[in-house]
């Protein structure tokens, strides 16, 4: 126990200290090896994306547009395909660590508070997440489960993850950012790829997935995958009760015609099962179906369509169950107009049905609710000086059942004085709708409540962000990222005592906040067999009570670390083997309850590739520590413990020459 708190608790400095010195080590015996054994093939060589082209990538998430990412006016990182295999990551919220500009704790084996930009908690509700154009959204408490977000992570084409307010595009709970998953289309992944494994905390797992053509421009994929993850720790040091599985499956369908149109379609389906102290086992079910049509026109123009539903359910003994089905359909049109203006304008109509089972704790009046939510959203393109400055402007216009009308406004500028050079500023202004526990919570279910919804006095929580920021590639072998912030929220959510009703409380909108920070980014490829990225972060909130009588005093609005810090090695070693780490610092969380002490953690994988169908990994997590904490109350919290895990993967080719297995 002693190790263990002299580690968790050691100062950042120490931290770089030990990373550099591992990596010098490493770094001599590979010059060695290097002196007597050629470079790594192409089999194990960083080639699935070349140094040169990563600032070149298309990204889509800030103008629903594809442009390079150094020209991006906005923070936004690229999480890669190469980047997720690499890191030994498991799943999607263990990937998303990936992303330094991103707020991500594991709570235990199976939730995850993640944010962007503070004001993070389990129910975190200022983020914004979709998968391939879906929305993963609960209007519970506007936010997301994260332990039924799993994909296949062969499969994906890269997490475009934005720190700052996306509203103007993507509507209500862009607030502080957005994760976008975009997965590979299904011409991409042809052939075979079974993948395997087992260890300590991630007991057994298994990936499948198989690809083919249909016809001459049709392709196709079909997955399953599960896992079984054990337990994690209490504080006294007994195991806790909270090992879950889940099994999910699913198929992609694309049409790619020479035409100018192409189709997708794709559907999810998984179920689960959580253990909990009591009173039995939460269970976790879905399905989701997607489909997208996109249509090239004349002159650069382009239309596309785009329609989903998703069924969730989620239901707790003894508890409240949720069954949530959510229909959506969003039309998007890009039209360039003339020589400098690139202007794109859409809309959508969404429907969420919420039924809940309430329970004698907690209930949410009606039990049954429709929402609905109609959108709008302008942008218009501006090249002032061609190839050089250029300005967007643009609205998202909303209207949600509970606060009605919404806008949100926002305006970039990119100065772009020589080529891989952006320097760029936004303002911008985005909301927060009110959610059902907002608006019709009610603890305990029958009077006398002492906790009730605000109903429709509670209204959208907003944010003014300020937003500064370059990005650079240097002679292709260094590429940075610096952007800083300023965000003035208002309406935030407070809980204050009823007047003359002793012990009795209402959700209503009395907080007042400002946050700032500066986030940072670099990627350097060393050698032509040494790749190094990372970022650290630095962020500090101020919340203003005002005449507010919040009985948290404003404790409740998110729990944050002052500084983060990420490393992430990837080293090609002789003999097709791969030698890769991730090192992360994440100061201590202090400002609900006791302080959840800062720490340090190291992940290493070793990977064997000696045929291009075959790969063989060893992957050890948080070495650092026997256990160590990353959030919670301390009457809950959990300790997440050392791990280790082995992989294998097998890939088979069997498409045509237009094909490619990945």
């Amino acid at each position: 126990m002693t190790q263990q708190l002299r580690l968790s608790s050691a100062p950042l400095w120490c931290a770089i200290c030990g990373f550099l010195a591992l990596l010098l080590t490493v770094f001599a015996t590979v010059a060695k090896a290097q002196t007597v054994a050629p470079v790594a093939n192409d089999i194990g060589a960083l080639k699935n994306l070349p140094f040169e082209e990563l600032f070149n990538i298309a990204i889509t998430t800030v103008s629903k547009r594809p442009e390079r990412l150094v020209d991006a006016a906005s923070a936004i990182q690229v999480i890669t395909p190469e980047e997720i295999r690499r890191s030994g990551a498991s799943s999607l919220a263990e990937a998303l660590r990936l992303a330094s500009n991103l707020q991500v704790a594991q709570v235990d084996s199976r939730q995850w508070a993640i944010s962007a930009r503070g004001f993070n908690s389990t129910t975190a509700n200022k983020l914004l997440v979709l998968i391939d154009g879906r929305t993963v959204y609960t209007p519970l408490f506007s936010g997301v489960f994260w332990d039924v977000q799993n994909v296949m992570l062969e499969d994906i084409e890269r997490i475009e993850v934005i720190s700052g307010p996306g509203a103007t595009l993507w509507g209500a709970n862009a607030v502080n950012g957005v994760i976008n998953v975009i997965t590979k289309n299904a011409r991409d992944t042809q052939g075979a790829l079974v993948s395997a494994g087992a260890g300590s905390m991630l007991r057994g797992f298994g990936n499948a997935r198989y690809g083919d053509k249909i016809g001459s421009d049709g392709y196709f994929r079909v997955y399953g995958m599960g896992f079984d993850r054990d337990n994690t720790f209490l504080r006294s040091g007994r195991e806790g009760i909270n090992n879950w599985y889940i099994g999910q499956g699913g198929f992609r369908g694309d049409w790619l015609p020479a035409n100018g149109a192409k189709a997708s379609i794709q559907g999810n389906f998984y179920g689960g099962e959580i253990a909990q102290p009591a009173p039995g086992d939460l269970t976790v079910d879905g399905q989701n179906l997607l489909g997208r049509w996109t249509h090239a026109l004349a002159n650069n123009s382009e239309i596309s369509l785009q329609a989903y539903w998703d069924r969730t359910s989620r239901r707790i003994p003894n508890s409240i169950t949720e069954v949530l089905n959510t229909y959506d359909i969003e039309f998007q049109h890009r039209l360039p107009i003339g020589e400098r203006n690139n202007l794109i304008w859409g809309g959508g109509y969404r429907l969420m049905q919420d039924d809940v089972n309430n329970a004698a704790a907690i209930a949410f009046r009606p039990t049954r609710r429709d929402l609905q939510l109609v959108s709008g959203f302008l942008q218009d393109e501006i090249s002032l000086i061609r190839d050089r400055l250029i300005l967007t402007v643009g609205s998202k216009f909303e209207h949600n059942d509970f606060s009605g009308f919404e806008f949100q406004p926002s305006a970039r500028i990119a100065w772009l004085p020589v080529t891989n050079h952006t320097l760029w500023a936004a303002v911008s202004r985005a909301v927060r709708s009110p959610s059902r526990i907002d608006t019709e919570v009610f603890a305990p279910s029958a009077p006398p409540f002492l906790l009730r919804g605000g109903g429709n006095r509670f209204d959208s929580e907003t944010v003014i962000a300020y937003e500064l920021g370059y990005r650079t590639e240097l002679a292709n072998k260094l590429g940075l990222a610096l952007s800083t912030f300023f965000n003035d929220y208002d309406e935030l959510r407070s809980v204050e005592p009823i007047a003359g009703a002793p012990g009795q409380s209402i959700i209503l909108n009395g907080l007042q906040a400002k946050t700032y920070g500066v986030e940072l980014s670099l990627a350097w490829q060393a050698t032509a067999w040494w790749r190094l990225r990372g970022g650290y972060t630095y962020f500090r909130k101020r919340i203003h009570l005002g005449n507010s009588q919040d009985i948290n005093r404003g404790r409740s609005e998110g729990n944050d670390p002052h500084h983060q810090l990420l490393i992430q090695s990837m080293i090609n070693l002789p003999g097709n083997l791969e030698l890769d780490s991730v090192l992360r610092y994440v100061d201590n969380l202090n400002q609900v309850g006791p302080t959840v002490p800062s720490y340090v953690s190291l992940d290493l994988r070793l990977g064997w590739r000696p045929t291009a169908n075959w790969e063989f990994a060893i992957v050890g997590q948080n070495l650092l520590d026997k256990r160590h904490a990353e959030f919670g109350a301390p009457a809950t919290r959990q300790e997440i413990p050392r791990s280790v895990f082995g992989k294998l993967t097998w890939k088979f080719w069997t498409g045509g020459n237009d094909a490619k297995i990945q």
